[in-house]
């Protein structure tokens, strides 16, 4: 046996112990949730390295969870007989952050102050830090374990108080696996009961598909007068109902059940909005168990962290995070998918060239299409609860930026996203207004549906651009998430009505401007060429051109691109990644009827004043001039 190791925790676990230990939760009991889920995790890795090596399983194929207390020493006992630790991993996996997501825990704790005790809590489990929760009711925890495969000299002992350092060992352990012992504080000692522990694992992991076993109990009567009491004797039984919930059928499942499933598979601490239980049959065989969160976790926008559902095969654990059982923009989907045509060796490789994935994929995102359109179709039901009817604008305010990345990903369903789509416009200060809902509502004669791009929904509704539609009461959707730009480019037009961006290509109202307004425009063009020309000079290193406009009222002059041309916001945005943009200048469009535009025929500042009316014109984009010095100077020297 070799010397103890005493180590230091990682300054962010650390940091987390301290917050656990020091600490009052008002459900303590997930404690118990989150070392039964890492049990059945550790079996599931034995499951899938066993594919290759059977002999992993030594002389016990039957995989499973043990619980046990032991009232005298005041310990709980959680063990399993799935892969288990060697001593390095031990180390890495319990004393440092290594990929467990601590920092993020952290920061979610400390910024969000709407966060009540018991949802903090049930976070833990949320960021992979499930095994720190055993401080909740623990002083300290010792954990023994060996890797399967590896001889019995070679188990390791780990011990720590929740402080700041840790202890390792090297101990002889007979049985493969891992038992995590919990010496509990006095505050702790309710859970030394069989029908505690009993009613917690019926609500929290009753659908693990592995036996949960505990050892039953019986009365004993008392001698000489005593009462009697329950005793533990040495058989165990099955305390969970070890069968996978999605083999089940769905009448025999309740909603509660549902949601607890996704709370053991997701580490949520909310329930889904929507879930999907099918057993699809055909050429390609598969039962299909997904949800649709409530909230979107801190890393949706992280490319380097993996999405998907769970893959089983016949049962039999593969893989999480499934990423080719799901196409990209719906990587929010929690879930399980159970094949019985995919081969048990099955790679991640070989899960991109199969045919009957890209059946799966294919019928799983119609599925969580459908979903999705059932929560839309809620929204309008007015004989639907106010909560089913808030479901769909919860989902969107969460995930609706996520989902318009299908429009370019997903030309199959294209048209079904389009439906999906919700934005904010003139008319509506939330993001509730869908592409038809616009369209039940275009004037007589409009031939399009009317849309502007910005960085915030306030600078699109300030925009000059939309001076003259609000004018004429048209309605203008207003787009504010950073892949607009890049999703419109696929959606050009929604049930034969083209979408138009107010900022691009010559202004043109067609039926909507009449004939009065179509020659006072093409007179004020006429007789202002003189001024355009000079503008035209004065401009020429940084306008594409200059041309008399319509589409302003209150404002003298605005920037447009040419119909395809790249938007200012997404030429912006692309600079600010350290990306090269291709050289093009925007369009100078002025308004003839403003007091600015008329001084300047015959003005002595004729030059300073044409840089100023584009410098204004990109500052109201929300860009910045190219010498904000010179404005400034230039402003102040007519100013004074």
């Amino acid at each position: 046996m070799s010397q103890k190791q005493t180590l230091s925790f990682q300054a962010e676990v650390a940091q987390l112990l301290h917050l656990v230990t020091h600490s009052l939760y008002s459900n303590k009991e997930i404690f118990l949730r989150e070392l039964i889920s890492n049990a059945s995790d550790a079996c599931d890795k034995l499951r899938f390295e066993a594919l290759e090596n059977n002999a992993l399983y030594e002389d016990k194929p039957q995989l499973e969870v043990r619980v046990a207390f032991d009232k005298a020493a005041r310990t709980l006992t959680i063990t399993d007989n799935g892969i288990g630790l060697s001593q390095q991993e031990a180390i890495d996996n319990l004393g440092t952050i290594a990929k467990s997501g601590t920092r993020d825990f952290l920061s979610r704790l400390s910024t969000d102050q709407k966060t009540t005790a018991t949802e903090q809590g049930q976070l833990i489990g949320q960021f992979g830090v499930g095994f720190y929760s055993g401080f909740i009711v623990a002083d300290a925890i010792t954990v023994e374990s060996r890797r399967a495969g590896v001889p019995s000299e070679q188990g390791v002992r780990w011990t720590s108080r929740g402080t700041g350092d840790f202890e390792v060992e090297t101990i002889t352990r007979a049985e493969r696996g891992t038992s995590v012992i919990l010496h509990l504080r006095e505050d702790a000692i309710e859970y030394l009961s069989t029908w505690k522990l009993k009613s917690i694992v019926a609500k929290y992991s009753d659908h693990i598909s592995l036996p949960i076993l505990m050892r039953k109990e019986e009365w004993k009567e008392g001698e000489d007068n005593q009462g009697g009491e329950m005793v533990l004797t040495d058989e165990w039984e099955t305390v969970n109902q070890a069968s996978a919930l999605w083999s089940r059928p769905k009448k025999d499942i309740t909603a509660e059940q549902y949601q607890e499933f996704y709370k053991q598979i997701s580490h949520d601490w909310e329930p889904p909005l929507a879930w999907a239980h099918n057993r699809v049959e055909g050429s390609t065989e598969y039962t299909q168990l997904l949800y649709v969160p409530a909230r979107a976790p801190m890393d949706l926008w992280n490319r380097e962290k993996k999405g998907g559902v769970k893959l089983y095969v016949k049962r039999v654990f593969i893989m999480d995070d499934a990423e080719a059982l799901l196409p990209v923009y719906l990587r929010f989907v929690k879930g399980v998918i159970d094949s019985a045509d995919l081969p048990l060796n099955v790679s991640r490789e070989l899960l991109q060239e199969s045919r009957d994935v890209r059946a799966i994929r294919e019928g799983s995102t119609k599925r969580v299409l459908s979903m999705l359109e059932e929560l839309a179709r809620m929204e309008r039901d007015e004989a639907a609860s106010d909560e089913d009817k808030a479901k769909y604008a919860k989902f969107w305010a969460e995930f609706g930026a996520v989902l318009k990345e299908g429009l370019g990903e997903d030309t199959a369903n294209r048209e079904r996203l389009a439906k999906l789509l919700r934005f904010a416009s003139t008319q509506a200060d939330a993001p509730s207004v869908s592409l038809a809902d616009y369209k039940a509502r275009m004037k007589e004669g409009q031939e399009a549906i009317y849309y502007i791009t910005a960085d915030t929904l306030a600078a699109a509704r300030n925009s000059p651009q939309l001076e003259v539609f609000r004018k004429k009461g048209i309605e203008v959707l207003l787009m504010a998430d950073r892949v607009d730009e890049w999703a419109l480019n696929f959606l050009t037009e929604f049930e034969g009505t083209p979408l138009q961006s107010v900022a691009k290509g010559a202004f043109d109202l067609g039926k909507l401007q009449d004939e009065t307004e179509k020659k006072a425009a093409e007179d004020a063009a006429e007789s202002f060429k003189p001024v355009l020309a000079r503008l035209k000079e004065a401009l020429k290193d940084r306008a594409e051109d200059v041309r008399v406009t319509s589409r302003l009222v209150d404002s003298p002059a605005c920037l447009v691109v040419t119909d395809g041309g790249m938007s200012l916001q997404l030429a912006r945005m692309l600079r600010q990644a350290g990306q090269k943009v291709p050289e093009s200048r925007p369009v100078l469009e002025v308004n003839p009827e403003h007091a600015l535009v008329k001084k300047l025929d015959g003005s002595v500042h004729f030059h300073d004043l044409a840089q100023i009316l584009f410098d204004q014109a990109v500052l109201a984009e929300g860009g910045l001039p190219e010498d904000p010095a010179a404005y400034v100077k230039r402003v102040n020297a007519l100013l004074a």
